[in-house]
């Protein structure tokens, strides 16, 4: 069976779908083809049903939980840490509310942790690699960084305003959950679990064989030396990433829980629903 495999150009989801790439372990009898786009390119394929398996921002699902189901792996959560805006000029956080800010996409978690942090604010999509050359550039009085611009934002001379995964972890005492695995449900359960056993030892395979993975990642890096690269997969590819658990699962529940309570999936037929394969 032929698995269209949506993931970003980016270290972490390039560690985590090593070992499929280069095949290291037994596929089960899946064929993968790997489809590398940016995560809202990838958001709004989603909401066709377009691939298989795919990575989605945790704000996306519920525009798409009648097609998907949630894999119990692949998470991309940040502890103490995610998403930041950058400013040319120190700012405190407040005055951000009177600032125009390029965003990576409305349907990115960055985008509904920014709501949930100031309220509605000026804002202006930008693809996520545009965003820290346009605040260089004075093109935008902020922005909001995804990807390695969290980690090289310094050396374009910028300044962190707000780290939206350090509120979030201080607010909630939980990780900050951006990214997701999602399936397609019409591949039926037993497709589904034998294709959840495989993305699982995927992801276990690079923990269990960092250095290898990482240098594959490093293929992905866009400018990150080896330590960056080093910390950027170790930012976004650890213990939640191989599973959820009762602290991960509890973040996407209060996560969509808080994004429901402000009208961000008011187009959303019925309730949020988070539910995950077996």
């Amino acid at each position: 069976m032929l698995i269209r495999l949506g993931h970003s150009p980016d270290p972490d989801d390039a560690f985590m779908h090593y070992a499929l790439a280069e095949d290291r372990i037994d596929t089960r009898g899946f064929r993968f083809e790997h489809v590398l786009e940016d995560i809202q390119t990838l958001n709004a394929w989603a909401l066709e049903g377009r691939l298989e398996v795919t990575a989605i921002s945790v704000h996306a699902y519920p525009f798409v939980q009648e097609r998907y189901l949630l894999l119990p792996h692949g998470a991309s959560m940040g502890s103490g840490y995610g998403p930041i805006v950058v400013t040319r000029e120190p700012v405190a956080a407040e005055r951000l509310r009177s600032m125009r800010i390029a965003i990576p996409g409305l349907l990115t978690t960055a985008w509904l942790a920014l709501q949930l942090r100031l309220g509605q604010v000026d804002h202006t999509v930008m693809p996520f690699d545009r965003i820290l050359p346009a605040v260089a550039a004075g093109e935008v009085d902020a922005g909001l960084l995804i990807h390695e611009g969290q980690l090289t934002y310094a050396g374009e001379g910028l300044h962190k305003a707000l780290d939206l995964g350090e509120w979030w972890t201080a607010d909630t005492g939980l990780p900050l959950p951006l990214g997701a695995n999602a399936v397609r449900r019409d591949l039926g359960a037993d497709a589904i679990a034998s294709l959840t056993d495989v993305l699982r030892r995927s992801i276990a395979y690079g923990l269990e064989h960092r250095a290898e993975a990482l240098a594959y990642a490093a293929r992905f890096g866009r400018g990150l030396d080896a330590e960056l690269n080093d910390r950027f997969v170790g930012m976004y590819v650890n213990d939640l990433t191989r599973d959820y658990g009762e602290e991960g699962r509890a973040a996407v529940r209060e996560l969509l829980r808080r994004g429901e309570a402000i009208g961000a999936f008011r187009e959303v037929p019925g309730p949020v629903a988070v539910e995950f394969a077996s």
